[in-house]
């Protein structure tokens, strides 16, 4: 698959610190690719080279085969951004801002298609700064299709919402998704990228050190399962298992699950609050990165 979008050998050299360090990765047309790393790793920075923000100190980015150098003024109209804050004009309604953003394009994606797909009919007329944080975020994912733009870049878009305003909002992705659109998604859920993203690229210490679907890299780093219980109930295991204590709670990761079960049975150990998963992605982050993704 041709890529819309690369990044060519990126590297961000600031007087202190190489905070990208020499970064490569394409991203085919259609898909929603997937941007990790830690506080520090440099993804935020390859993201703003990514949209045109920030300029690389060497290497460049390639939108449809040209450098967006060359074709900068083009690239923007080409391209939508949800940044993780974007102010609102106060005492302007929903309508009213998106119809300000709108001038600002010559291109522009009808009024009431926006409305329909980011489903802003029951507050559309609400003064801007009366909006709760999912609302917000719809309005503001609005804005970066007024354009009806190629390319789609989200910045921790769901970060801040409950659980029910983030699935929701998951779906207004895939429907933008299913209409052809490329998305570049940075997210600090690892569930969220799980769900939404076809591929994904993980950073560390300004490099990417890990590329491809969220299955196939679970499947090339791990054969096992995750048993949980509370930790005072692993603990009566004594040291016959191996687990590892996260705050109230403790894992074992096992290819024997029978076996494990066995030994914590004769053991005496309470299972009735046991928890048996499939490796996630942030297994795979701690793996690969030895730090949580939100510090």
């Amino acid at each position: 698959m041709a890529a819309l979008l690369e990044a060519r050998a990126l590297v961000k050299q600031y007087p202190k610190v190489r905070a990208v360090d020499g970064v490569s990765f394409e991203v085919p047309a259609g898909i929603c690719f997937g941007l990790l790393g830690p506080n520090g790793a440099g993804k935020s920075t390859t993201v703003e080279m990514l949209e045109g923000v920030a300029q690389p100190s060497a290497g460049e980015v390639l939108f449809r085969g040209e450098s967006i150098r060359s074709r900068a003024a083009r690239y923007r109209e080409k391209i939508g951004i949800q940044f993780q804050s974007t102010a609102l004009q106060d005492f302007l309604t929903v309508r009213e801002n998106l119809r300000l953003f709108q001038a600002l394009y010559p291109k522009k994606r009808p009024l009431d298609e926006l409305i329909a797909v980011c489903r802003l009919e029951e507050f559309l007329d609400r003064d801007s700064h009366k909006l709760s944080g999912g609302q917000r975020q719809r309005v503001l994912l609005a804005i970066a299709l007024v354009n009806d733009p190629e390319v789609v870049f989200l910045d921790e878009p769901t970060t801040g919402l409950d659980p029910q305003a983030r699935r929701n909002f998951w779906e207004l992705v895939r429907s933008i998704k299913a209409e052809g659109k490329t998305l570049v998604l940075t997210t600090h859920y690892m569930e969220e990228a799980y769900e939404l993203c076809d591929d994904i690229g993980i950073m560390d210490h300004g490099r990417l050190i890990a590329r491809g679907s969220p299955q196939r890299l679970l499947a090339e780093h791990f054969d096992d399962s995750v048993l949980e219980l509370p930790a005072a109930d692993a603990l009566r295991a004594g040291s016959e298992l191996p687990f590892v204590l996260r705050g109230d709670w403790a894992e074992l990761s096992t290819r024997d699950i029978a076996g494990a079960l066995e030994v914590l049975r004769r053991a005496g150990a309470p299972l009735g609050q046991l928890r048996i998963r499939p490796r996630t992605l942030e297994d795979l982050f701690l793996e690969l990165t030895g730090k949580e993704l939100r510090a």
